[in-house]
């Protein structure tokens, strides 16, 4: 263990000696003599300054990247030796000897080696790598920056606009700044737009939807909307029919009156849209572009890729042909509403499109492939489907890393057994078996150390609503729906009291929009029973303590004696037994027996009241929808947000059978179903996650969440597992899961949960060098009881006075991207704690010493 300290030290020391090294680097280390280090760029139009991180993009050299104005970066790369070669031998030479003295220690072939060694050569190496060179200023490169801004402000229609720089000196002589400067002058505006259409059909399609044009008369000139309008012109016929055009075909002609005055800047337009121009060839055909049908729609469900298509048998349903082979294993109608194009109806892209995802989302067939054959005439389509199916069975394996509130870290394995197509209509069940062992993020949630799940699933899945009535006019097939019906169980070991819980869910969703996701759940019954109950007491530790304190009164009364353990050996008081003397001893206090005060007898009566409610089992009878959007155009799209909205409802349905069926009922008068009281209440979230993104890889990360559920009728609480927790990797970093409120509670409970919560998170994050990342948060929020059986004031949200209790941890992480999964460490401070008092709220253990470290998995919003 020496040792080990001995290297730990060595380390700091090492570390803290690097940090110097690192504040200390001369930024100017590397800027010779006659050059000037870039400190910073400026753009001014017509005098003003540009803020646009578009405009900010055409210039070619920018300053180092900073991390929060810190040239980190730079001075990595300053530390850098630029010659470490002679940097080794100048030391090997420096004293007379020494290098006779390190070949006699090492041998000759050892010091050769040493030249070589990261140590010598590696480490400057590595620092260039990750590090970035001195940004000193190139004129050259001014000189082409100004050239794109030009060329910008060209597109906008200034055309007569002009550019300069100036580079201005910083207080440093080899520091500078450079200010772009752009005059604009008077911008060319559309005067006339004229139209050359080759095909009459697609004239009269352009007619129908001139108005919907984005270039306009009287408009100024903008070569954006240009390039917009060919997109959508392109859109609009290949969706009217015109299944082979090719947005090539759209130029325009743009012309200065040259009889009007210098002055007057107006320009005409003219609009062609050419024939069609084969792929082979450069020239247009003599056949101009047409309006298209489907003539015959083939569906190929058995296609061998390579292999002919002549044997196969055919089946005509609904005007689709079907072609199979030996015997067909697909109900028509599964395939046929799949398939977007409807016989004698017009082409349009957007049905191929659809068509593709719908046959992608069966889940049966490997990626389609969809054929066009024109006639003649071009104006009909023989339109041919091939679908090469899957494996009809299929087996998954999966070992995966995992990471929790609850679970520091752990490792769980999976395997399931996928069938597909197995009522001919494209279901797919999967039947799956999983385990897990994690190592627990808070020693206090259990005795263990560790923590282990089994469980186990069926889930069925339909590529459409599976209700007893037609739903395709509000949900239409290419909303991609689906029903899932699942039914699963799930053994848990070592948190809380154990739990075994049985779960049965009968889901729809469906998808509007790329963006937007819908999600019914019309059924959700879970069944969770608690197996140790009698474990309450050992796993509730702050409650038993209570307990214990209140008991410690009597425990030199002979006639309490059964209720405590003896005195053991180190001579510490007795303490009330579990889970024998505890029962009994708040049986007794409740029921009168032992006498207590006011307060004590309150304080009991709440830890009955708790002990009941957690140890109970629960019936959760649900039903909720969920609603979310996403604006997320791409995995590197780093400004979007996403927002999630769920209502829930449980036990209203039992509720309404009341007159109907003669419920029994418990001592506290809630109607039983198989022997436990259902949960009665309403439930609401809203989640919502922005990112903006300020340019060099930052970003700015912006979370809130507020979540109540409000119980009713047949309860006076809400389900552990349906409750609302505050603290974790997840959630408020400065606290541990489970130990943040509620309210201004001091971490009463072992595991803190709540019915009402509200959170906000901020981070900032940035590059450091390579796939290290860093961020820098705030998290605040916190959670309270509200509209329940809880009766103590500090735990209670009382209205606006109640906001006060939110808290608000800060603190740093680092992040390492390995492109698949992101590795997150965060260290969170206690910047403003509700349980203290006064001014004790703030920054109170606001060190190391008392900071949370959190390690997490990917980013947590």
């Amino acid at each position: 263990m020496s040792g080990f300290g001995v290297s730990c030290n060595w380390a700091k020391i090492g570390l803290l000696l690097l940090l110097l090294s690192i504040l200390g680097c001369n930024t100017l280390k590397k800027v010779g003599e006659d050059e000037l280090l870039l400190t910073k760029n400026t753009i001014l139009v017509d005098d003003e300054k540009v803020t646009s991180s578009e405009i900010k993009g055409l210039i070619t050299q920018k300053p180092n990247s900073s991390v929060l104005g810190y040239p980190l970066k730079l001075n990595l790369y300053n530390l850098a030796k630029e010659n470490p070669d002679s940097s080794f031998e100048d030391w090997l030479n420096r004293k007379e000897k020494r290098e006779k003295r390190l070949n006699n220690l090492l041998s000759e072939k050892q010091v050769n080696r040493l030249r070589e060694s990261f140590m010598v050569k590696g480490a400057s190496e590595f620092l260039k790598r990750i590090g970035e060179p001195p940004a000193i200023i190139d004129t050259s490169k001014t000189n082409k920056s100004v050239s794109k801004l030009e060329a910008y402000y060209n597109t906008k229609g200034y055309f007569n606009n002009s550019g300069e720089y100036e580079i201005i000196p910083g207080k440093n002589n080899r520091k500078a700044q450079i200010e772009y400067r752009v005059t604009l002058n008077k911008p060319y505006i559309v005067d006339t737009i004229q139209k050359n259409i080759t095909s009459p059909e697609l004239d009269s399609i352009y007619k129908n939807a001139e108005r919907s044009s984005l270039v306009k008369q009287g408009e100024q000139f903008d070569l954006e909307k240009f390039t917009l309008e060919r997109e959508r012109l392109t859109n609009l016929f290949r969706n009217s029919g015109v299944y082979n055009f090719q947005e090539s075909s759209i130029n325009y002609n743009i012309l200065r009156d040259t009889t009007l005055a210098a002055d007057d800047q107006l320009m005409d337009v003219q609009l062609n849209i050419k024939k069609f121009r084969s792929t082979n060839d450069s020239t247009d055909t003599s056949m101009p572009y047409k309006v298209a049908r489907h003539r015959e729609i083939n569906i190929y469900a058995d296609y061998d890729i390579g292999g002919g298509t002549d044997t196969l048998q055919k089946v005509e349903y609904e005007n689709y042909n079907i072609y199979y082979k030996g015997k067909l294993k697909y109900r028509p109608k599964a395939l046929t509403d799949a398939v977007f194009f409807e016989k004698d109806s017009i082409y349009r892209d957007l049905d191929r499109i659809r068509t593709y995802r719908q046959i992608t989302n069966l889940n049966t067939f490997k990626y389609p492939n969809v054929e066009f054959i024109p006639d003649s005439s071009h104006t009909h389509l023989e339109s041919n489907i091939y679908l090469a199916a899957k494996p009809k069975y299929s087996l998954n394996l999966n070992f995966d890393v995992t990471h929790s509130n609850i679970q520091r870290v752990g490792t769980a394995f999976s395997a399931g057994v996928i069938t597909r197509n197995v009522f001919g209509g494209a279901e797919t069940l999967n039947v799956s078996a999983r385990g897990s062992i994690g190592l627990l993020s808070d020693a206090s949630l259990s005795n263990e150390t560790f923590t282990s799940e089994l469980g186990g699933d069926i889930n069925i899945t339909f590529p459409r609503i599976w209700l007893p009535f037609n739903t395709e006019r509000i949900i239409p097939y290419y909303m991609l729906p689906q029903s899932r019906l699942s039914a699963g169980t799930n053994f848990q070991k070592n948190i809380g009291l154990d739990k075994q819980s049985l779960n049965s869910v009968l889901s729809f969703n469906w998808s509007p929009t790329e963006r937007l996701k819908n999600n019914i759940e019309l059924i959700n019954v879970e069944f969770v029973r608690n197996v140790n109950p009698n474990n309450f007491f050992n796993v509730y530790r702050n409650t038993f303590s209570n307990l214990d304190d209140i008991a410690d009164a009597f425990q030199d009364d002979p006639q309490y004696a059964d209720l405590f353990n003896p005195v053991d050996e180190e001579g510490e008081d007795p303490r009330l037994n579990i889970p024998t003397g505890a029962n009994t001893f708040v049986r007794r206090v409740l029921e009168g027996e032992i006498p207590v005060s006011n307060d004590d007898f309150e304080q009991v009566n709440s830890i009955a009241e708790r002990r009941r409610r957690l140890t109970e089992n629960n019936l959760i009878f649900a039903s909720n929808f969920t609603h979310t959007k996403n604006s997320k155009s791409g995995i590197n799209d780093l400004d979007f947000y996403q927002y999630r909205i769920k209502l829930e409802s449980a036990g209203a349905m039992l509720s309404l059978l009341t007159n109907v069926i003669p419920y029994n009922q418990n001592d506290q008068g809630q109607n039983l179903v198989f022997g436990v009281p259902f949960s009665q209440y309403v439930k609401t979230e809203f989640d919502y996650i922005r990112h903006w993104s300020i340019g060099g890889g930052q970003v700015i990360a912006f979370r809130s969440f507020s979540g109540i559920a409000i119980p009713y009728g047949n309860a006076d609480n809400i389900p552990f597992v349906r409750s609302y927790f505050a603290g974790g990797s997840n959630d408020n970093r400065a606290w541990n899961a489970y130990e943040l409120g509620p309210g201004r509670t001091n971490n009463i409970n072992d595991f803190n949960e709540a019915n009402l919560k509200l959170a906000l998170n901020l981070e900032y994050r940035f590059p450091i060098a390579g796939d290290v990342k860093g961020a820098l948060f705030a998290d605040a929020g916190n959670i309270w009881n509200v509209f329940d059986n809880e009766n103590n004031p500090e735990a209670i949200f009382s209205g606006f006075s109640s906001l006060a209790d939110i808290a608000l941890g800060t603190g740093l992480g680092l992040r390492y991207d390995f492109t698949y999964f992101v590795f997150r460490l965060d260290v969170g401070f206690k910047t403003y704690n509700p349980a203290r008092e006064g001014s004790d709220r703030w920054f109170d253990g606001y060190n190391f010493k008392r900071a949370v470290f959190n390690i997490g998995i990917n980013y947590p919003f």
